[in-house]
């Protein structure tokens, strides 16, 4: 296996604006939208912010900026890093591949369904449609009709619009990573700008409404520091956020450094690139709890009196229901849902590139063309999502892996960095 190239063998990106729209459009996904914004209610409003930036100076950026200047200094993929540090390391950099490798099966299938969601709000049958739905139909109507989930423990059948719908993802994604790094870096611009611009969109519109400003009181109004000393999971949490959040240990980040100049200043691009990633979830959250506090004053209740207002509940529930009841409100959803769709698409397209990445950098594929090798990869990782993702109990596989694939994603890079460092 080939573990250094020189820049003459290494396609680079078109310019450094392309690798930031890249790296930001990796690590800027769901989690910053629906996540986020919920940690940061859950654990004390603003308090929360404490662990996350403490997370995110203390190990996030040290972290990114170790892949990125990995990438760039070996010009070469997670594999070719760790086997040219000790020739024995070379697993760790293969766990970090296989773990997004495994992260992009069930990711695809968030995608397959905010695809799903979006062709549906075209139907007048959609709850979205309805002026008197509330979260509670719309969330019902996601598990239900969007998700499919059966009644029993075990899977009966596979949803067949889930399998077609998962398949056109797929099949976008082929197409973003199979001509090379100067056409991703131009996808991007459309797949991390349109994002920016939106969300801006939807904070001005969210603000305007009634209400409002009691939602953006419980994101960054109230500040509980007592969650500190009394639930100690928020510091492991933050971490947890911080490390999927910014697209580290799943060798994406390594494989955008190998594509950038030797000579090109990693910790500027680090910075700019964290700095991306936190601000949009900051901005994110003012916009979803402008709509919650919106949503709060419809049925005049408390914010923290309402229902559905983190993870699936949020984005395909309440946030929907408040912007279906605004003027052109089908076409408010259905730019959510296409946002959704964008934020999605570039973070998983970006885990296939460090496998991508792996795999050119080989003796054994470096001569073979690349849109052979993300055809192959792709029809292979959509032949693994469908069987298990796409079936009635979907849902309940994607929540138990995700519990236990963000705790072996921190574990494999903590050991590896202690690896480094007793060698150094």
């Amino acid at each position: 296996m080939r573990t250094d190239t020189t820049k003459d063998e290494k396609e680079m990106f078109g310019s450094r604006i392309a690798f930031y729209f890249a790296a930001v459009g990796s690590a800027v996904g769901f989690g910053n939208v629906w996540r986020f914004p919920d940690l940061a209610y859950k654990y004390g409003g603003g308090a929360f912010f404490i662990p996350y930036l403490m997370a995110l100076f203390l190990i996030g950026i040290p972290v990114l900026f170790l892949e990125i200047s990995l990438g760039q200094y070996y010009q070469t993929g997670d594999v070719g890093v760790f086997g040219s540090i000790h020739k024995r390391l070379r697993g760790v950099g293969l766990s970090s591949v296989i773990c997004a490798f495994i992260l992009t099966t069930y990711y695809s299938t968030l995608v397959a369904w905010v695809v799903k969601a979006f062709f549906d709000s075209w139907s007048s049958s959609a709850p979205w449609n309805n002026d008197d739905v509330s979260s509670d139909d719309a969330i019902d109507y996601f598990f239900g009709e969007v998700v499919g989930v059966g009644d029993g423990p075990y899977a009966t059948k596979l949803i067949g619009s889930n399998v077609g719908y998962a398949a056109v993802v797929w099949f976008i994604m082929y197409l973003c990573i199979a001509f090379g790094l100067k056409v991703t870096g131009r996808i991007t611009y459309a797949t991390m700008g349109l994002p920016i611009l939106v969300i801006f969109i939807f904070l001005f519109k969210g603000i305007s409404l009634d209400g409002s400003s009691d939602g953006i009181k419980e994101y960054i109004g109230r500040w509980d520091t007592a969650v500190l000393r009394e639930q100690g999971d928020v510091w492991s949490t933050a971490v947890s956020q911080i490390f999927f959040s910014l697209s580290v240990t799943f060798g994406c980040m390594t494989a955008y450094g190998a594509h950038l100049p030797r000579d090109k200043k990693t910790f500027v691009n680090t910075c700019v690139v964290a700095a991306a990633n936190s601000f949009y979830s900051f901005i994110s959250g003012f916009a979803v709890f402008a709509a919650i506090g919106h949503a709060a004053y419809m049925e005049g209740k408390g914010v923290n009196e309402l229902g559905n207002i983190s993870g699936f509940g949020l984005v395909f529930g309440t946030w929907p229901v408040v912007f279906s009841k605004l003027g052109g409100g089908g076409h408010w959803v259905r730019l959510l849902f296409f946002t959704l769709f964008l934020l999605g698409i570039d973070s998983a397209f970006s885990m296939m590139e460090g496998l991508l990445t792996c795999l050119k950098d080989t003796t054994y594929f470096k001569d073979v063309p690349r849109w052979m090798i993300a055809a192959v990869t792709c029809t292979i990782s959509y032949l693994l999502t469908f069987p298990i993702y796409c079936t009635d109990i979907g849902y309940v596989f994607l929540l138990n892996i995700i519990t236990s694939h963000l705790y072996l994603l921190i574990m494999n890079r903590v050991m590896s960095n202690s690896i480094q460092t007793d060698n150094a």
